[in-house]
């Protein structure tokens, strides 16, 4: 089981440059997540809050914690140091349990590896919002993709 002081930092400017080489998908774009922290069995995005992002309630919508949560968890498994390559994953399950409300500010959704194999692995998420409260907990399995079952990942397209 990891925390967060067991997780090394990579090396000076290596964080910044391999979250810099992530492309930004559609969904990124649409949700306005943001990859901020990202090392070996651990990952953190941001997320300003926006009208977009809320429900009839006028809090954030349980979809909007589950996809940060799916993200997150998915980033948390699949590190690889080195910038010319990368590993990928897809979501075979994921629980989600609704704690708390948030409206405004920066949501904080963490993640961290728990278990697996050389195909399959296991993470636990939270999401917090901008006090720091508990918005959401969540639990997912995931499987590599092709090419990504090495730690050593495969060549960036």
């Amino acid at each position: 089981m990891n925390d967060d002081s067991t997780l090394l930092a990579p090396a000076d400017g290596l964080m910044e440059t391999l979250i810099g080489l992530e492309p930004t998908s559609g969904f990124q774009q649409t949700m306005g997540y943001r990859l901020v922290e990202w090392r070996e069995g651990y990952a953190a995005l941001e997320m300003d809050v926006e009208p977009k992002h809320l429900n009839r309630a006028g809090v954030i919508h349980g979809g909007v914690a589950a996809s940060l949560l799916d993200t997150v968890c998915g980033f948390s498994g699949c590190y690889c140091p080195d910038p010319a390559r990368v590993r990928k994953a897809v979501t075979l399950s994921l629980t989600t349990q609704y704690l708390g409300q948030a409206s405004a500010g920066t949501l904080r959704a963490v993640a961290r590896v728990r278990g697996g194999g050389r195909k399959i692995f296991f993470c636990a998420g939270e999401v917090f919002g901008p006090d720091g409260t508990l918005i959401a907990a969540g639990e997912g399995t995931f499987r590599y993709r092709s090419g990504s079952e090495d730690a050593a990942g495969s060549p960036r397209e």
